[in-house]
């Protein structure tokens, strides 16, 4: 028997057993009878740890979180716009990494208090620069949503860099749209070139902030 199947069986080792079949399977091929035999034991040992799916998910979005700001520091000489920009910019790095990632992290609950620790550095700094603590809340939604929403979408046409998914090339859906001109053009912006209309739509989101609080 390997060194890992001898390992106890705790939250941490499901969830990391989890993240790694999700790249295989996907979200709906993820499940906890897949996930059992993936650690050589029967399904019902994993209810001693999550009670449904739900409970799992919160637990992989916590690990996702973990991971990604593990050897991070935060700047505290950053703008709040450069915070805003950094904080989404590794927020779609870290999830582009796992198949369904976004849709995994999207409403889940943490299970620890991880996320504290950055959460306040970041009110900290926005609140410093002016911002009342529900505007600071606010910046910090908008942006973050914004983010998940692209990355939903992102992933829907690429579950992983460099996989595309059936039915999303963009010159025959120009084709299929022969007498919309603009309609079939707009393909190129809609999907394709991720990155730089990622960038752009965050860019859009803080200027919005900054107007709409006075921060211009």
């Amino acid at each position: 028997m390997s060194p890992e199947k001898r390992a106890p069986l705790d939250r941490r080792r499901v969830a990391d057993t989890a993240l790694r079949l999700l790249n295989e399977v996907g979200l709906e091929g993820l499940t906890l009878r897949a996930i059992a035999r993936e650690l050589d034991v029967k399904a019902p040992a994993l209810y001693w740890h999550f009670k449904d799916k739900q409970a799992l998910l919160d637990e992989m979005a916590t690990e996702m979180y973990r991971r990604m700001v593990a050897g991070v520091a935060l700047d505290p000489a950053d703008t709040w716009r450069e915070r805003l920009l950094k904080a989404n910019r590794g927020l779609r790095a870290a999830l582009l990494g796992y198949r369904d990632g976004a849709r995994v992290f999207s409403g889940s609950r943490f299970t620890g208090t991880d996320h504290a620790r950055e959460m306040e550095a970041t009110l900290r700094l926005l609140t410093d620069a002016g911002f009342t603590l529900a505007q600071a809340v606010q910046a910090a939604r908008a942006t973050h949503m914004y983010t998940l929403g692209f990355l939903i979408e992102e992933q829907g046409v690429r579950p992983l860099p460099g996989e595309r998914r059936e039915g999303f090339d963009v010159e025959e859906r120009a084709r299929r749209m022969d007498g919309y001109p603009l309609a079939a053009e707009a393909g190129k912006l809609l999907f394709d070139g991720y990155d730089e209309h990622f960038e752009e739509g965050l860019a859009l989101v803080i200027a919005g902030i900054g107007t709409r609080y006075g921060f211009d």
